[in-house]
């Protein structure tokens, strides 16, 4: 039976009842909306599954789960450029576009309630073409992609770790991430400007700005701008990460803030960028992430941007 309402949900992070529970205590006395379920699977993280439920008639899909539930539906509701809206139950350790949309974390019934409000944002999509061993691959991102501290941390945490303590657990892992990022140079093609020649251990490239525990990394980063911004870090050593927090913390955080000031602080160490469409090339393998999954080593990739690829509640 077809259904305007459609939660994909990933049985790893909550059950079945749990969210029915939710969705009683957001109608009280009212009868509960009829609702299409969909669970995602190990094979199919959820697109293939959002897929079905846009063609069973869906108007509005709900991804229950963590970020990369959140990608796979966006992904796929962008592909086809449906007009189905979309909403989040966040369920995961990161919940990054849920925060930086403000969507209620840790609060089920919260998140349904906004879910079911009839409001919805724009939310621009990123699409990452990225070459890795088994070929050339092509993603959608909602949050951020990029290689350096941010993936490395991603690939050394612990799993058992993060199942436990959450979000703190990268924090675990920062040591060997930092140990593991190394200074390369690498060329980057913002547009239609010339190919320019970059050193750093971390390039990200962003649609939203914050991470986990609230740290902004890109303070200008807008997910409705039509824009990607990027960040390239190339710290090193005691001095120079100094510099770096406290260029990061305090001249784009705030000192920002007090003096309500637009300008960005670029330095030796922290440059900041923003462009529709960058091309990556890299003389080395470096370990890449999307939205916070580890995706594997790459050489080369292309980040482009597809404005209000999805209509968020």
């Amino acid at each position: 039976m077809s259904a305007q309402i459609a939660i994909v949900w990933n049985p790893t992070k909550t059950d079945k009842e749990t969210l029915e529970a939710g969705l009683r205590a957001t109608t009280g006395d009212r009868p509960a909306p009829e609702v299409a379920w969909w669970e995602t699977s190990q094979t199919d993280p959820g697109q293939g599954v959002t897929g079905q439920a846009l063609a069973a008639g869906a108007e509005l899909v709900i991804a229950a789960g963590g970020d990369g539930t959140v990608r796979a539906v966006a992904e796929r509701i962008a592909e086809e450029r449906s007009p189905a809206e979309m909403a989040i139950v966040p369920l995961g350790t990161g919940n990054l576009l849920a925060r930086n949309l403000g969507v209620p974390l840790n609060d089920v019934p919260a998140a349904l309630a906004r879910a079911l409000t009839p409001e919805a944002r724009p939310v621009d999509v990123g699409w990452v073409e990225i070459d890795l061993e088994s070929g050339t691959e092509r993603h959608a991102f909602v949050v951020m992609v990029g290689f350096g501290i941010d993936a490395h941390m991603i690939a050394e945490t612990n799993d058992d770790l993060k199942d436990k303590a959450g979000w703190l657990a990268y924090v675990e892992s920062l040591g060997r991430a930092l140990a593991a990022s190394e200074t390369v140079p690498f060329r980057i093609t913002a547009d239609d400007r010339p190919a320019a020649d970059e050193e750093g251990h971390t390039l990200l490239i962003a649609n939203c700005g914050t991470l986990q525990g609230g740290l902004t990394l890109l303070p200008d980063a807008d997910p409705a701008d039509g824009q990607l911004d990027y960040l390239v870090l190339s710290a090193d050593g005691v001095g120079e990460w100094a510099e770096t927090v406290k260029t990061m913390l305090w001249d784009n955080g705030l000192k920002r803030l007090i003096t309500k000031t637009d300008d960005v602080v670029s330095t030796d160490t922290v440059n900041h960028g923003r462009a529709r469409k960058l091309e990556v090339t890299l003389p080395e393998e470096r370990a890449f992430e999307i939205d916070g999954e580890e995706v594997g080593d790459t050489r080369a990739f292309t980040v482009s941007i597809q404005p209000a690829g999805v209509q968020v509640r």
